[in-house]
């Protein structure tokens, strides 16, 4: 015994001479406020990459017990790439414990160039340092679908400007729907969307093309959970510079660090969160969501899909809802007979392409127990599919984006309908009091007959993103910016699918008047090959007086046959404020997006 205690000790003097000598961080415990030796790069603290595991492309150098202040980062490029270069806030760097780095390149030894003052009681210093840090490859979960052959999408860079140069880019994209995530759906009440479940492809790429930022979900997401999945959607990146979003059941806010701020379920009087979170200048959330149990006017309890907005404060306590199917009528279905059934937002089905709903096929679902996220009228089926909602805090309403009615739609708190931007047919009694008429640039009226007018003014057909410009607008007047899929154009399928095309637009309605004016387009030149059956996004930013286009399902066809003829090849694009050309286009392939936005550096690390 005495023989094998000697031996455990000689083995541990041997470890602490070799941490002394070697300067290799050996924890070895030791007596209270005795000196710990830790191996750094530089003159503060260690360097941990990826510190909250869901961004592998970022790190922090700990600032060591030191007091830091005052430090900028600059990522140095590749050779013809872009430089990311930021300040980072006193209040960041005492958030982190040290100095946040962003942007750095996968697979890569990246060179990070810090200047920080540092305080060590009376004594301060201002330094300057660089640091080797190297970032693993790109890794997503692999879906085991053939379509799959990478971990991240490619990009082209085909236009860059130079006033466009400083950009990044915030993508929300998709990967395919696993064998695993169909495994997940609701059954009690009937319905509902949750079966909708796809791997998420969520990153930020620079103006090189070059990804700068991704997120790795695995920690907070979860395919075969009916609590952690579902399609993560609606991202917005908030004043505080931190992103919002939701999946399924969750809706959640993280900083770009991957910090968690909140991860929260949906208050229990709502299920199935897909496509927007709205932050409102009041403070609150708004969210599309559905009803986790609706009693229908039949006495047949539902979950309803995509057709409900909550509005829900900073502590998750619910403010108010707009139930859609008691504010809308949910059995116009003139739209429903038009759609693409082989393209219903994601649900697509080659089998079903170019295929439309008879009106006695949607009679008979009416009359059947078939609910779930299938397109057909009546609550706890897809009958409205909003997929944007916006508040309009000048008159407290909220404009919503419907897919399934073609229209965007201007409700009060009152709950009462404003205004309808969309075709006149099918709409019955007041509601048709609500659409507004199209006219020209002098505020004459323009001849419509039916879903088609004459002239370059079109309504909007499955669209989305229906977002108020608000330093465009200005009292009654109010410019809306929209993405026109263009599915179902003038309450039709075309002779030939290559005729389809889908347009970002931008409106001027005069609400008081309850007119509309068609001020700009674009996309209707770029023909089918621009075509996005379904996603995308067009809004309005300020700090470049710009127009932000994604085309994001653009290049995906399919036949009858069955299978894609080839994947989605999203275009990202950015316009000067009525420019007719693209000041940006990046081009990316073999990927599903749904949005993109720029993102700014300067809202992430700044106070």
């Amino acid at each position: 015994m005495m023989k094998l205690k000697k031996t455990v000790v000689s083995i541990a003097v041997a470890l602490a001479t070799m941490a002394l000598t070697s300067g290799s961080a050996f924890a070895l415990g030791g007596a209270s406020g005795a000196k710990l030796d830790y191996k750094v790069q530089g003159k503060i603290g260690e360097v941990v990459v990826n510190p909250y595991e869901i961004a592998p492309l970022t790190a922090v150098i700990r600032n060591g017990g030191y007091v830091l202040k005052d430090a900028q980062v600059r990522i140095v490029p590749k050779k013809g790439g872009q430089e990311i270069k930021y300040s980072v806030s006193n209040q960041h760097l005492m958030t982190y414990g040290g100095i946040p780095v962003f942007g750095m390149y996968p697979d890569y030894l990246n060179t990070v160039e810090v200047e920080y003052t540092r305080v060590d009681g009376s004594k301060v210093e201002k330094l300057n340092e660089d640091y080797k840090i190297y970032a693993a490859p790109v890794y997503t979960d692999p879906t085991g679908l053939s379509g799959q052959k990478s971990s991240m999408f490619e990009t082209k860079v085909n236009k860059m400007s130079p006033e466009f140069s400083d950009r990044l880019y915030l993508v929300n994209n998709f990967l395919g729907k696993s064998g695993k995530g169909t495994r997940v759906l609701w059954n009690n009440p009937t319905g509902g969307a949750l079966e909708w479940n796809y791997h998420p492809l969520n990153a930020v790429i620079d103006t090189s093309g070059d990804v700068r930022w991704y997120m790795f979900a695995q920690p907070i997401f979860d395919l075969g959970s009916i609590y952690n999945a579902g399609v993560m959607m609606g991202f917005r990146q908030n004043p505080d510079g931190a992103l919002s979003w939701g999946f399924g059941q969750r809706y959640v806010k993280y900083d770009i660090m991957g910090r968690e701020i909140f991860n929260r379920r949906l208050p229990d009087n709502y299920n199935d969160f897909s496509h927007s979170m709205y932050l409102s200048p009041n403070g609150n959330y708004f969210l599309r969501v559905a009803s986790s149990n609706y009693k229908r006017p039949d006495g047949k309890n539902v979950r309803t899909v995509r057709d409900v907005i909550a509005e829900i404060d900073q502590s998750g306590v619910v403010i108010d809802e707009w139930r859609l199917f008691e504010i809308l009528d949910p059995y116009r279905d003139v739209v429903l007979k038009t759609l693409d059934q082989g393209a219903v937002c994601l649900n697509i089905d080659p089998d079903a392409a170019g295929k439309t709903a008879t009106a006695e096929e949607l009679a008979m679902m009416d009359s059947s127990d078939q609910f779930g996220d299938i397109v057909g009228s009546g609550a706890g089926r897809n009958w409205v599919h909003v997929n944007s909602v916006y508040h309009d805090t000048e008159d407290d309403s909220i404009i919503i984006s419907s897919r399934h009615q073609s229209a965007s739609i201007k409700i009060g708190r009152d709950k009462k309908v404003k205004w309808i931007l969309g075709s006149p047919e099918g709409w019955k009694g007041e509601f048709q009091k609500a659409i507004l008429t199209p006219v020209d640039a002098n505020g004459k009226k323009i001849k419509c007959e039916n879903s088609t007018c004459e002239g370059d003014f079109d309504w909007t057909w499955t669209q989305h993103t229906s977002f108020k410009i608000d330093s465009k607008s200005k009292g009654d007047i109010l410019y809306l910016s929209v993405f026109d899929n263009g599915d179902g154009r003038g309450m039709e399928q075309p002779a030939m699918p290559s005729m389809k095309y889908s347009r970002a637009v931008v409106y001027k309605i005069d609400q008081k008047n309850m007119t509309v004016q068609q001020v700009w387009e674009y996309g209707k030149e770029r023909g089918n090959n621009w075509y996005s059956p379904v996603t995308s996004l067009t809004e309005y930013h300020t700090d470049k007086d710009s127009i932000f286009v994604y085309s994001a399902t653009a290049g995906a066809s399919y036949n009858v046959s069955g299978g894609f003829t080839s994947a989605p090849n999203p275009y990202l694009m950015e316009f000067k404020w009525g420019a007719k050309e693209p000041s940006v286009e990046i081009q990316l392939s073999n990927t599903t997006g749904y949005q993109a936005m720029p993102f700014s550096l300067k809202k992430a690390f700044s106070k």
